[in-house]
């Protein structure tokens, strides 16, 4: 194996995803020099990225630009200023033939589920609040004391071990208290009622539950159009991301950081830095940090589902309005059907062709993800035909993108596995930071994603862990660490603006005319 170069710089990040890219744009604002490694030799954007086969663009799970941080509103605007579009949101429930708005509306879920399914459902609610399980443990247990049983069996259930692999019980109740928090059946009903009226007018301010959104933002070539110009300005201002290159070895060298990465030929590039930011599965980065972490063995535990998109080109003009259906049928593997052109016209560039992208839930290497491109469009074909959305014979073209490690998987040890791995690196490391989903094993949106990226960039200017990454949470609701004294001692040395958006104003602003990013200078020895 050969070294074909090294380079010396402030900060060395692992992976070009949101939160790996947002730190990247951050640290060179300020003025630091910045390496950054991808093993995705074309696509920056991890799980955010757009992959165009043909000219038609492809989202990888759909990615909503909707946060409650001013902070992370602000950023976007800045990356791209010119590039957001309004989008309305639509989706379904597909459950026994029928469809289901989703946020659902009241008379129409009464009509299709009829009047003595609507009252089990109804006498369900009622049960699980009369008699709560007090031994909350699984998703299942946290879903039926919210919803009922019946209700769960329905809405929750089929979808939810199709996305995980696993069943319901074994699920751990965290991830139901992360995704659902903040949504109940009585706001649901209000809700739909409102709909059903007509009453629901008013446009979303920020301030509501995010599955009940009316509109959303979204770069107008998808969200690969954010993290392209994000790279672009890192690159511009004189730093690098170097494609196609995977983590070999992180370790330390007289207190600085040594890290090794290889290209596909083999080839070796060596990276010296004084702080590592990892967006990287925990798991993967336990494996190659040298000497390996006493915790390497609960590292090892954590596990991952995995994801493919089968984008279908149907002869049409559009099959549907939706921005996705969510398939609650056991007859069929997939999951969620998307309509790219509903996400944006510009993803699609033949107005005569429709193109929806069949999401599957796997494990690497399982059967599903394994199968040849050719095989998985005929399921997909097969499929679509079996929930009456097309005709096979109208399918003119078809492509496969798989995404490993696409979620963070919630079974009953994780929690204890990660703390254990956080604490010690933490510990023995002050300068290396993990941030991100697979980084920080947390099923975080992309803002939040953002967030924990944001906060590093801070904590490596402060010098110290200023700000705890791992109070960032569902609600955007982004606490600093120590006492109150600390927290004023950092909001002095920062700007008004970034103090107001660290304590995460709860405002979504309208699009606002932003001036070009500027880059500073900075010594990172009076920080680090």
């Amino acid at each position: 194996m050969t070294i074909q170069g090294q380079n010396v710089v402030d900060v060395a990040i692992i992976g070009a995803g949101p939160a790996g890219l947002t730190a990247a744009y951050l640290l060179t604002k300020k003025g630091y020099s910045v390496t950054v490694i991808e093993k995705d030799a074309r696509y920056v954007g991890g799980i955010s990225r757009t992959v165009e086969v043909d000219g038609y663009r492809f989202d990888i799970g759909g990615h909503r630009f909707f946060s409650k941080s001013k902070e992370v509103v602000d950023l976007w605007n800045e990356i791209l200023p010119d590039d957001f579009i309004q989008r309305p949101r639509m989706s379904r429930i597909y459950y026994e033939g029928k469809f289901y708005s989703y946020p659902l509306r009241a008379f129409e879920a009464l009509f299709n589920l009829g009047i003595i399914r609507s009252t089990l459902c109804m006498a369900s609610y009622m049960k699980a609040k009369l008699f709560p399980n007090k031994n909350v443990r699984s998703f299942q247990d946290w879903t039926v004391n919210q919803f009922g049983h019946k209700l769960f069996s329905i809405f929750f259930k089929t979808y939810t071990e199709k996305v995980w692999g696993m069943p319901c019980d074994e699920m751990s109740a965290d991830w139901a208290a992360q995704r659902i928090k903040g949504l109940s059946l009585g706001a649901a009903v209000l809700d739909g009622l409102k709909r059903s009226l007509g009453l629901h007018k008013k446009p979303n301010d920020g301030m509501e539950t995010k599955t009940l959104l009316e509109t959303f933002r979204y770069p107008r070539l998808g969200p690969g159009m954010m993290w392209d110009a994000a790279r672009d300005f890192v690159v511009a201002k004189g730093n690098t991301v170097l494609m196609g290159h995977s983590l070999k070895q992180l370790a330390q060298v007289e207190g600085d950081w040594r890290m090794s990465a290889t290209r596909a030929d083999g080839s070796e590039t060596a990276i010296f830095a004084k702080h590592v930011i990892s967006s990287a599965p925990m798991r993967e980065l336990s494996a190659r940090i040298h000497p390996m972490p006493q915790t390497a063995l609960q590292a090892d535990k954590l596990r991952y589902r995995d994801f493919l998109t089968v984008a279908l080109m149907i002869r049409s003009d559009d099959l549907f309005p939706d921005n996705w259906i969510y398939i609650h049928d056991s007859k069929v593997q997939v999951g969620r059907v998307q309509n790219f052109r509903s996400w944006s016209p510009e993803m699609v560039p033949d107005p005569a062709i429709a193109c929806v992208g069949l999401e599957y839930f796997c494990f690497e290497n399982d059967g599903l993800w394994s199968s040849s491109d050719a095989d998985l469009v005929a399921l997909a074909k097969k499929e679509m035909a079996i929930l009456g959305l097309c005709k096979a014979e109208d399918v003119v073209g078809g492509a496969v993108v798989r995404q490993e490690k696409a979620y963070p998987v919630y079974d009953d040890d994780y929690a204890a596995n990660v703390e254990a791995m956080r604490a010690e690196l933490e510990t023995i490391y002050p300068t290396l930071h993990i941030v991100g989903r697979n980084g920080m094993h947390r099923y975080n949106n992309q803002d939040h994603a953002m967030m924990t990226a944001m906060l590093t960039v801070e904590n490596i200017a402060a010098g110290a862990r200023v700000f705890n990454i791992w109070n960032v949470n569902e609600d955007a609701e982004y606490h600093e660490a120590g006492n109150e004294g600390a927290q004023h001692a950092l909001a002095a040395k920062i700007s008004k603006d970034q103090a107001a958006a660290l304590t995460s104003e709860r405002d979504v602003p309208k699009r606002i005319a932003t001036s070009g990013p500027d880059s500073g200078s900075h010594d990172i020895s009076k920080a680090a």
